[in-house]
């Protein structure tokens, strides 16, 4: 394990997936940095239990990404338990096996229903929850190997992750795999993921109490017992160092990304971002290539276009931390609801802008939602404020996800989606000819408006 050279210039892939796990921390309903500092945690006990350099290397990236699997699941997970990020944060607080298991998945069943109603619900849970958290679990452990392997991990990374919610005393699932037949990389992860949080919440004590108390159940007895003896050292400055760069220091060795390379990882990371939502599913691959192919129509430079494409991958990765309570509510939003989503703009530019080589993506993430009258989000920023890609891909985004499904509403047509953009432009908060460029790419008839002072919006098209 080495230290590599930050290059502004071209990302590296142990940046660009620090990124993606401060998102991953977000859907845990975790604090940013919680999977960076439980790396590091799991690689000083890694050292302390002889792990070779390999295996480091297997840890470094598999902590990270554990959790990226849970993700696809939210839909359903918040189908089950109301609100699938308060789910996530509450699952480190048991050891998830019989009746705290039970007891934890009660709490959160039928959440903010009606007594007699929630008693009914828990009986038709009480039938059918626990295979449906079964099936949950292996479609996580599915979808994690996929992407770990999509973004160019080895299939020894992918491998470990068909084990993350496996346990020592083989009560995890999904195949109730047992003691040492559990990679020791995972067990080594398995406390470490845990430990952290406990560590920062209760202190030292806290974390080496929980362990104690899971010594022998959810985890392997002797690495309990190493860190019980050594949780001092284990510990020692983890609250206080600055995470994000301890962690790249400790990165396996890696070339920087480039070209078709990061390509690949950005729009596997958009695909996951996607997976939030079956309302979503494609939705960013395809604002990708509408937004890169208006910014032709509209003669930008190869890299504008080529930072068009890649912003569009990435532009709704802030998406994972709402809850899908509120993405997927069929009723009108409350104000409250409003404000969590008015923040995912801001939270995909806040972890895409810790990469240097992202800057202009991460700009672009953050002014997706933002219009030329000042009234989008999260900013409320407009006019000239407002660049020619930044407007580009918000029509791009507002155009495709007029055609895709929605909890309240149907898609719609082409025709009525590419009116709808018009009208954007028309009340002056879309731009016309990031509009126009939009609806040529995606095959509609250009049309000439009649522009205003600052040619900003048309009073009308003829």
């Amino acid at each position: 394990m080495a230290g590599v050279k930050q290059s502004p210039a071209d990302p590296r892939r142990s940046e660009v997936l620090a990124a993606l796990s401060l998102a991953i921390d977000l859907g845990l309903g975790q604090p940013m940095e919680h999977m960076l500092r439980a790396s590091l945690l799991a690689l000083r006990i890694a050292r302390a239990a002889g792990v070779d350099a390999a295996g480091q290397g297997r840890i470094y990236y598999a902590n990270q990404l554990a959790w990226i699997g849970c993700h696809a699941d939210s839909f359903e997970l918040a189908a089950l338990f109301s609100d699938d990020i308060a789910f996530r944060a509450d699952y480190y607080n048991r050891d998830q096996h019989g009746l705290p298991m039970y007891a934890g998945m009660f709490s959160h069943a039928g959440a903010g229903l009606p007594p007699l109603a929630r008693v009914a619900y828990w009986t038709r849970f009480a039938a059918t929850g626990s295979g449906a958290v079964r099936n949950m679990i292996a479609s996580h452990c599915v979808s994690a190997g996929v992407l770990a392997s999509s973004v160019g991990l080895d299939d020894g990374v992918a491998g470990l992750l068909t084990h993350t919610f496996e346990r020592w005393d083989g009560k995890g699932l999904p195949e109730g795999v047992s003691g040492q037949d559990i990679p020791l990389e995972m067990r080594i992860m398995h406390l470490a993921d845990t430990a952290e949080v406990f560590l920062r919440r209760e202190g030292l004590a806290g974390a080496a109490a929980m362990v104690r108390a899971r010594r022998g159940s959810q985890f392997d007895p002797a690495l309990a017992g190493l860190f019980s003896d050594q949780a001092e050292a284990l510990t020692e400055g983890l609250l206080d160092v600055d995470c994000w760069q301890a962690a790249l220091d400790l990165a396996p060795t890696d070339a920087p990304l480039s070209g078709s390379q990061l390509d690949a990882v950005l729009r596997a990371i958009g695909d996951f971002a996607d997976l939030k939502s079956p309302y979503t599913a494609g939705h960013s691959r395809a604002v990708a290539a509408l937004a890169a192919a208006a910014g032709e129509e509209h003669g930008l430079p190869a890299d504008d276009v080529r930072e068009l494409r890649r912003a569009g991958w990435v532009h709704d990765l802030g998406r994972l931390g709402v809850s899908n309570q509120v993405w997927d509510k069929k009723v009108p939003l409350s104000g409250l609801d409003l404000e969590r989503i008015r923040m995912h703009p801001f939270l995909g530019e806040r972890i895409l802008s810790r990469v240097p080589g992202l800057k202009g993506e991460a700009a672009l993430t953050g002014s997706h939602h933002e219009r030329l009258d000042g009234s989008g989000y999260p900013r409320g920023i407009g006019g000239t404020e407002l660049g020619i890609k930044q407007r580009i891909l918000a029509a791009a985004d507002s155009y495709h996800a007029s055609l895709e499904p929605r909890p309240h509403r149907p898609a719609l047509t082409p025709a009525d989606a590419a009116a709808r953009l018009r009208q954007e432009v028309s009340a002056g908060r879309l731009g016309t000819e990031a509009v126009e460029a939009v609806l040529v790419a995606a095959g509609q008839q250009p049309r000439r408006p009649h522009a205003t002072a600052g040619g900003l919006t048309p009073v009308s098209y003829t």
